[in-house]
């Protein structure tokens, strides 16, 4: 199947992909309706493509991460192998290459696409404890932090805050702002709150240059919702979940000087 790309100024902007896993690297599936005959279709692809796969040995499944792990790792194993320090170093990394003038002006940072083998081959790289090049690139640097954010073992924005997170909207707007610092400031844990804080001033530098990256607080909301905010994996995510998750992240970056603790 093949999606268009507005995002893609110069060169092609129609993708072709083989399978929804593939687009799934290019925008939220989540925020797709997608008809139940093509979710089948893609599954019978992939049930003949793995057919025709030749057998290899099984391998051993390793699940204790190494010290340098980061991507896939929860907050507290990263901090345990970083000195204590609650940032992980990727996220410190990114966002230190991306809060100059040059890469805060970018038009349409964070909403661009990257080549998806470079940035899992930094991912690899990043958890062997090896040095990381972003190639000059803002757009490299920006999805590695939205990936790593993605793929955190449990979301930044607890598994526990999911239900109170998608009753954002139901809340009177006299009581939103109390609410929301209650969530953040006493039921987000520590180390929770010291990332997102250190995530989310970085990020209102980037809606400050908004003129020129095109970065409003909607859309940073909307790219930032699903990867701050995930269903429990008993659950799943809902698309009418999808709306309360972005107006709450909305709500957080436009508020952010009166929530967090300077």
């Amino acid at each position: 199947c093949w999606f268009y790309d507005p995002s893609a100024k110069f060169g092609r902007k129609m993708m072709y992909v083989n399978y929804l896993e593939e687009l799934a690297q290019y925008v939220n599936l989540d925020q797709l309706i997608i008809p139940p005959q093509v979710i089948e279709h893609n599954e019978q692809l992939m049930l003949k493509n793995k057919k025709n796969l030749p057998t290899s040995p099984p391998q051993s499944t390793v699940t204790t991460p190494v010290g340098t792990t980061q991507f896939g790792a929860s907050l507290l194993f990263i901090k345990e192998n970083n000195n204590g320090d609650a940032i992980p170093p990727i996220v410190r990394q990114c966002i230190e290459f991306l809060d100059t003038p040059d890469a805060l002006e970018t038009e349409g940072i964070f909403r661009r696409s990257a080549n998806v083998a470079v940035v899992k081959e930094l991912q690899h790289r990043c958890n062997q404890g090896l040095p990381v090049n972003f190639q000059g690139d803002p757009h490299i640097a920006a999805v590695l932090l939205k990936t790593f954010l993605r793929e955190l073992d449990e979301p930044l924005m607890t598994y526990d805050l999911y239900d109170e997170i998608t009753q954002f909207q139901a809340l009177s707007k006299d009581e939103r702002p109390r609410r929301v610092k209650i969530l953040v400031l006493e039921k987000l844990p520590e180390d929770n709150y010291q990332l997102l804080k250190y995530i989310v001033q970085f990020l209102s530098r980037v809606m400050d240059r908004c003129d020129l990256n095109k970065m409003t607080s909607s859309n940073l909301a909307v790219v930032f919702g699903p990867n701050l905010v995930r269903a429990p994996p008993s659950r799943g995510m809902s698309l009418s979940a999808i709306g309360p998750i972005n107006q709450f992240v909305d709500f957080l970056f436009t508020h952010q000087d009166k929530i967090f603790i300077i």
